[in-house]
């Protein structure tokens, strides 16, 4: 199967969430989306949402979307990825770093820092942080040649701003702008752009099952409304102009014109 525009992404984190969100928002705009992570199917996980399901519901929005299941804690399973999208395409157009462990699963998000578990600690490193930079070592080997390709990291507002919560998820996304910038500087020569991206509230799956742990929920935004703005980006020629930012979703959307289902753009951030 040929997509529209033969672009060919892969989404890292992608059975739920801000990342399945990014991959419809690529299928919708005729991408090949490989999806990658753990869930391969419904029944693995209590939590809705796989690989195969949003790799399914690319493909009925427009593109071609390939379960690429993956953790990306081990290296070799991230990299036999990038060689399967090597080996069936000989290209690769945009890599979306949004794998995270951001859950509670090892520990309460908005513990004191003196109460997260160490396990805590490190899987948000090693998935937030570590595997961003493996994915991006990976993407930058294919897109060198190419001299031309976006890397675009999922990173947030808490890379800047603490305001009580978690301290390692404020730490591992400013690890991730950081890295943005670094990896900007090596990749600019080679035409390769690299960005942050800062989704704002998201109704993904995990928020809206526990409402209550948000003051306000009329201000949050569709998991599909970030994958327009990356699907944005994606196609702008000039995108190396933004190389080495972090973008507000805001900044992103009125540069565009692109407004979430409901018609609604979000408000340019007010200086701290």
């Amino acid at each position: 199967m040929r997509t529209i525009n033969n672009k060919v992404a892969i989404v890292t984190g992608a059975s739920r969430g801000i990342g399945r969100g990014v991959a419809l928002g690529l299928g919708a705009a005729g991408w090949t989306v490989y999806v990658t992570g753990r869930t391969v199917s419904d029944r693995q996980s209590d939590r809705p949402g796989s690989v195969t399901k949003t790799a399914e519901e690319v493909t009925a929005a427009g593109g071609r979307g390939v379960a690429a299941p993956c953790d990306h804690r081990v290296d070799s399973e991230t990299a036999a990825v990038f060689q399967r999208v090597q080996n069936e395409h000989g290209h690769l157009d945009l890599l979306v770093n949004n794998a995270t462990s951001y859950t509670t699963d090892v520990g309460p998000p908005d513990a004191p820092f003196w109460d997260i578990p160490l396990d805590m600690w490190d899987q948000m490193h090693t998935v937030g942080l570590r595997s961003h930079f493996v994915a991006s070592i990976l993407a930058a080997k294919i897109m060198i040649p190419q001299r031309a390709g976006l890397i675009v990291n999922i990173s947030s507002l808490g890379a800047i701003k603490y305001a009580g919560g978690n301290a390692s998820y404020n730490v591992v996304k400013a690890g991730v702008d950081m890295m943005t910038v670094a990896t900007a500087f090596d990749l600019r020569p080679h035409g390769v752009a690299v960005v942050s991206l800062w989704p704002r509230l998201t109704r993904t799956e995990g928020v809206m099952a526990h409402p209550e742990l948000f003051s306000d929920l009329s201000n949050a935004w569709s998991p599909e409304f970030n994958g327009r703005l990356v699907a944005a980006l994606a196609a702008d020629p000039r995108v190396i102009d933004k190389t080495g930012r972090a973008l507000d979703i805001a900044e992103v959307a009125n540069e565009y014109g692109i407004a979430d289902s409901d018609g609604k753009r979000p408000a340019p951030l007010k200086p701290s």
